[in-house]
């Protein structure tokens, strides 16, 4: 017990924390910090739950999986590749700049430059400015998630990030994993400024008090957001009345969290996939679909799922959740492992070889030691594994070189569309569409990918889910990647936080509308 107190003081008072707090003013706990203030320059659950704080959406999503509007009022669709939305009058950013189309338009334009963002906007074809409150999407061809896509525009303050800095460079500009006046500044229209930041120590928010929602029952007047990436120390955080939120919980935890004196447990089904990929360009072996094949039919994923994370989760046998689109009723968790065997020794592999193999900790539930079963599945093929886990901070660079045989990631297509995960994770990569730029496995299927454009085309609902779902089944049957779990939802909280309404499937809860009782 005094380990565990030690190793909160530490984290606490590292981030400036008080112990005794007032309605409004509220500390958080997760596992990982945003990597960047820059809404635009990575694909991330922390990155989106910053932008919600910071900046807000066109629109967003409800909990039911509904459309909210938010900057922009309403939309209307003006024929069959044009969407005009209407935005909101009277919002001002926190620079005191005006919000108008130019920002809109300025965003856009910018997000089908983004490396990560580039491939969900490729099939925006122009962004039109109508008036000073008025917006044109306009699609190549008929396309049915534009509203979905919209959830990604968080106007950005064009006339803030336009012009040079002291240095000479372009403020708008994106720098992946670096330095830039966009990752360090930040003037967005949402309920909370950023105050204060240092990476991985702790990120304060203030009260935007010229916050546009009115309606808006949120009373958090300070946030602060605290980086504890050990799950026991998260949890013991919150029973000894240090935080006021933390997440995830971990299963093991989720009992003393549901009971404790003064915390409530609010669960919810996710739909985030933990999936590891198989690199083909770094190791020959796994240019052989039968060594691929072996490795997933290798990999217990009830045992997964049912030892590690105590029955929170759903085990997977591919990408997309049961509700979604693509969801082929017909794939399931395939272990076999005698099956796995035989086809190591089909391909010339009877005796095994070696993988390198990475993991973000702290990154998703029970990241680290979900590697360190698999490493130990892979062992009875022999398959020796040297595994390498790392801080989030770290991970995403190296993730990012695609360096290593194999890498763990977690997707959740905030689109809430089977599509979102051939896009990002199985597509041909592509630098010039920014298709596949998660897709480090070096994985190519020319086939698969015309079907998801045609898919992304297609607005006859029951044609297009026909279509993914095929996709998806050609994806397993040529071992793209390995289908671990679709990842459960845990909440913790003090029981005058009412928390319940405003956290999500997407991950990322809503703290501006956060009320705190006495």
């Amino acid at each position: 017990m005094k380990k565990g107190l030690s190793k909160i003081a530490m984290a606490l008072f590292a981030a400036g924390l008080a112990f005794n707090v007032s309605a409004a003013d509220i500390k958080v706990a997760v596992a990982s910090d945003p990597t960047s203030l820059d809404p635009q320059e990575q694909l991330s659950g922390q990155t989106l739950e910053m932008s919600h704080l910071v900046f807000d959406p066109l629109m967003r999503w409800t909990q039911d999986l509904q459309f909210e509007p938010r900057l922009a009022e309403k939309f209307e669709r003006i024929d069959d590749k044009t969407v005009r939305f209407h935005l909101r009058k009277g919002v001002k950013f926190h620079s005191g700049n005006d919000f108008t189309a130019d920002d809109v338009v300025w965003t856009v334009k910018r997000l089908k430059d983004s490396v990560d963002f580039k491939a969900i906007f490729d099939p925006i074809a122009d962004v039109k400015k109508v008036d000073d409150f008025t917006v044109d999407l306009v699609t190549e061809k008929p396309y049915p998630l534009v509203l979905q896509t919209v959830t990604y525009i968080f106007p950005m303050d064009s006339k803030f990030y336009t012009g040079k800095t002291e240095a000479g460079k372009d403020k708008g500009e994106i720098v992946k994993n670096g330095d830039s006046f966009a990752s360090t500044h930040v003037s967005g229209t949402g309920p909370f400024s950023v105050k204060f930041r240092e990476q991985g120590v702790k990120l304060e928010y203030t009260r935007n008090a010229n916050y546009w929602d009115k309606s808006s029952k949120g009373n958090v007047d300070n946030l602060t957001l605290v980086p504890i990436k050990e799950d026991a120390t998260r949890v013991a955080a919150l029973l000894g009345g240090d935080v006021d939120v933390i997440y995830p919980v971990a299963p093991n935890d989720l009992e003393r969290v549901q009971k404790g004196k003064d915390t409530q447990l609010v669960t919810l089904s996710g739909t985030r996939a933990i999936i590891i990929e198989l690199n083909q360009s770094t190791n020959p072996a796994l240019k052989d679909k039968r060594v691929r094949q072996a490795i997933n039919y290798a990999i217990n994923q009830v045992g997964i799922v049912d030892k590690i994370n105590k029955g929170f989760g759903t085990p997977a046998g591919q990408l997309s959740p049961k509700g979604y689109a693509g969801h082929n009723e017909a794939l399931v968790p395939q272990y076999d492992l005698t099956k796995a065997k035989a086809l190591m020794k089909e391909a010339g592999y009877e005796q095994g070889f070696k993988m390198s193999f990475i993991s973000p900790a702290a990154r998703y539930v029970n990241d680290v030691k979900i590697a360190q079963a698999v490493s130990a599945m892979l062992s009875k093929i022999n398959i020796k594994v040297d595994l390498k886990t790392m801080p989030v901070a770290q991970y995403w660079p190296e993730f990012d070189k695609c360096a290593a045989d194999m890498q763990l990631i977690g997707w959740h297509s905030d689109t809430e569309d089977t599509a979102n995960f051939f896009e990002f994770l199985t597509f041909t990569k592509s630098a010039e569409t920014g298709m596949g730029q998660y897709n480090c496995a070096g994985y190519a299927n020319a086939e698969a990918d015309k079907l998801v454009m045609e898919a992304n085309a297609e607005t006859d609902p029951a044609k297009r889910s026909a279509m993914l779902q095929k996709v998806e089944a050609m994806l397993i049957d040529d071992a793209a990647y390995v289908p671990l779990h679709w990842e459960n939802l845990a909440y913790g909280a003090k029981k005058n936080a009412d928390i319940k309404p405003i956290v999500n499937v997407m991950n990322f809860p809503y703290f501006g509308d956060l009320v705190v009782g006495k």
